[in-house]
């Protein structure tokens, strides 16, 4: 304990900040983290329900019992359209809006990441100063400065950790909001081809059809 505290007091008190970054760092993950799973598990049952739905009516029941959810807001702007231009454009309204929930919080990982070395490298140059002070004794030998050096190389070296935990975690979270606004996208999708256009096989069929009414087959 007395060795930490002594390796602040070196770094000009910057590494008391570090293990707060740290800590705001690992409670903003764990919380966007567990926030983007519970919403991708919703968009993965949302999608896995639509594929046996057909129809405006089946639809909207699914509608009324989907959670809610940024993948909900985009099924439901696009049941509350008439025709596909406008249920694309709702579509888009409501996954533009939906996406700045989604990396909320996510800023505060990205400046965690830069923060965090300057206030090591800072740290350092504190303790540098420190120890360049010892060369003004006369009674002190030079070889004694390495030591007070090798000390206030500590505060970068946390800060180089604490960012490249960050790092780490931020780009981990992008990929799931990344993969979210896939779902979205998939949802639009979907639901524009069950509401406004005909599935292949039933193009099929209703060509076979005309043609029989024609007397050409």
């Amino acid at each position: 304990m007395e060795i930490l505290l002594h390796l602040a007091a070196v770094s000009g008190g910057i590494l008391y900040l570090m293990p707060l970054l740290l800590l705001v760092v690992l409670f903003v993950a764990l919380e966007r983290g567990w926030a983007l799973a519970m919403i991708r598990r919703k968009g993965d049952d949302l999608l896995r329900d639509l594929q046996d739905r057909k129809g405006r009516e089946s639809l909207e029941t699914e509608l009324a019992k989907t959670p809610s959810c940024p993948q909900q807001a985009v099924f439901a702007a696009v049941l509350a359209s008439h025709d596909l231009a406008s249920g694309e454009a709702y579509a888009e309204e409501a996954m533009l809006t939906q996406a700045t929930l989604l990396d909320r919080g996510l800023w505060i990982l990205d400046t965690a990441v830069t923060l965090a070395p300057l206030l090591g490298l800072l740290g350092t140059i504190i303790g540098m100063f420190n120890a360049f002070q010892i060369l003004g004794n006369p009674d002190t030998a030079p070889t004694a400065i390495t030591g007070h050096v090798a000390e206030a190389l500590v505060a970068t070296a946390t800060g180089l950790a604490i960012a490249i935990v960050g790092l780490v975690l931020f780009n981990g979270l992008q990929q799931r909001v990344r993969l979210v606004l896939h779902q979205m996208e998939r949802i639009k999708v979907s639901t524009l081809n069950r509401l406004y256009r005909q599935p292949p096989s039933i193009r099929g069929d209703a060509s076979v059809s005309l043609l029989a009414r024609r007397g050409e087959i």
